[in-house]
């Protein structure tokens, strides 16, 4: 056990000599803690609003110099994550990957500590836990930090980057399992009736941006057969995970492996949106003869203004970057997985937590000249419960929403074009110009585009 048995209502009396001072702490405590869960600041305001103006390289300098402010000593996944995002999209390749190392090795580490820890830590409020991250940021930071190596020159390194986020997610689908089994055990062996979560787990263990890329690395390696398993696989990924992959596949991935004899290809992947937020969602469920909260995080989308995406060359060819991989929908399917975990932490933390007001309500049926303060005392633990009890919001604040891709064949040569950003009446959101481009032939010309509007 992880707690001890509740006291007998004597013992409770023989602690409760000083009634005006329990009265009173109490009651502080109570307000200390309701007054607290009222407050709600934003520290990432003025990095949001430089990221909305599209000024990448000020917003990683504003993020280090608030960075004592924003992140907490249990929060440095979420710092290398933020930071590593917004040094790619500025250009600073080689600081990007770095950071985005470090997050993946604290990511794997904090993560090896919360399973091999003991299940009374288990219970806690996952606030005051090491942050160990999201499977989406631990998936797609090797797919950003491939693109850091492809545009630092470094192939192989790309990759191997790619190979890491495949593996991941082929392991997806285990990762929670030895945690979930430990719960459900201590569940049972205290008698407490876990409901079934009403998410249900969604496949997700194919990538089809992650295969794009590998098939784009290996291409331009000359290695044809395995760009070709992962252009297939690209096509199953999207066909084994439709509640994911709404779209159709982009037109110009059946031509990936046929460029003409002495033609180059140019190829563009586009980045739009922000990944989801998290808020708090409150339920209530009856357990143990009474109704305790639970709050949950929940993932909440931040529209992208972006709907289309043309590409202009000044030769007047035009093409439209259609929609590959929807990360909004990835996002919410891997947190489906472990939601179910945390759904489970929160009942089980709910039931310790609700021990307290049973001990006092029992100790005010048997008692009449402390009838009131045991009362008091059993609504005071009620309403610290209920304060005590918030969803964890931490998240990664800045991957895209969004990936798209196009691709058009060229003589080799220097090319100048221009991206626009559409929204909604074909309203121009954003421009991007790229003069004197040289375009090889039998090498992989990649160019990435980025619009977080």
């Amino acid at each position: 056990m992880f707690f001890k048995a509740p006291l007998k209502a004597d013992a409770i009396l023989k602690m409760a000599s000083e009634k005006k001072n329990l009265y009173r702490t109490a009651f502080f405590i109570a307000f200390f803690f309701l007054l607290l869960s009222c407050v709600t600041t934003d520290p990432y305001v003025p990095i949001d609003k430089l990221v909305e103006q599209e000024d990448y390289q000020k917003s990683t300098e504003t993020l280090e110099e608030k960075r004592k402010s924003i992140y907490r000593g249990k929060d440095q996944v979420l710092y290398y994550l933020d930071k590593g995002m917004l040094a790619h999209y500025s250009g600073n390749y080689q600081e990007s990957s770095s950071l985005l190392q470090q997050g993946e090795r604290a990511i794997e580490e904090n993560f090896a500590v919360s399973i091999s820890q003991e299940i009374g830590t288990f219970i806690l409020n996952d606030r005051t836990r090491e942050y160990d991250g999201e499977d989406y940021e631990d998936i797609y930071l090797n797919l950003f930090n491939a693109l850091n190596y492809y545009h630092s020159g470094n192939m192989e390194g790309a990759m191997v980057e790619i190979r890491r986020m495949n593996n991941k997610l082929r392991d997806l689908s285990v990762k929670y399992g030895q945690m979930m089994t430990n719960m459900q055990k201590y569940a049972l062996e205290n008698e407490t009736e876990i409901p079934a979560n009403p998410e249900a787990t969604v496949k997700f263990n194919n990538s089809a941006l992650a295969r794009y890329l590998g098939m784009l690395f290996y291409r331009s390696s000359g290695m044809i057969d395995d760009a070709r398993i992962d252009q297939n696989q690209l096509r199953i990924a999207m066909a084994d995970a439709p509640q994911i992959y709404t779209n159709p596949i982009p037109s110009s991935i059946q031509n990936e492996l046929n460029i003409p004899p002495g033609m180059a290809r140019l190829n563009i992947i586009g980045f739009t949106g922000l990944s989801p937020k998290k808020t708090e969602d409150v339920i209530r469920i009856f357990l143990r003869n009474a109704w305790i909260k639970i709050a949950l995080p929940v993932m909440t989308p931040r529209p992208s203004r972006v709907e289309i995406i043309e590409v202009t060359l000044d030769s007047g060819e035009s093409f439209i970057l259609e929609l590959l991989e929807n990360i909004d929908a990835v996002v919410s399917a891997t947190f489906a997985q472990k939601k179910n975990v945390i759904y489970t932490k929160s009942i089980l933390r709910a039931v310790v937590k609700g021990l307290a007001a049973s001990i006092f309500g029992e100790a005010a049926r048997q008692s009449d000249e402390n009838k009131g303060l045991f009362t008091l005392l059993g609504v005071g633990s009620q309403i610290l419960a209920e304060a005590g009890e918030k969803a964890d919001l931490r998240v990664a604040r800045y991957f895209p929403a969004k990936a798209h891709v196009g691709a058009i064949n060229l003589s080799p040569g220097t090319y100048s074009f221009t991206v626009t950003f559409y929204g909604t009446g074909r309203k121009v959101i954003a421009e991007r110009r790229y003069e004197d481009i040289i375009i090889h032939a039998n090498v992989l010309n990649l160019k990435e585009v980025i619009c977080l509007k």
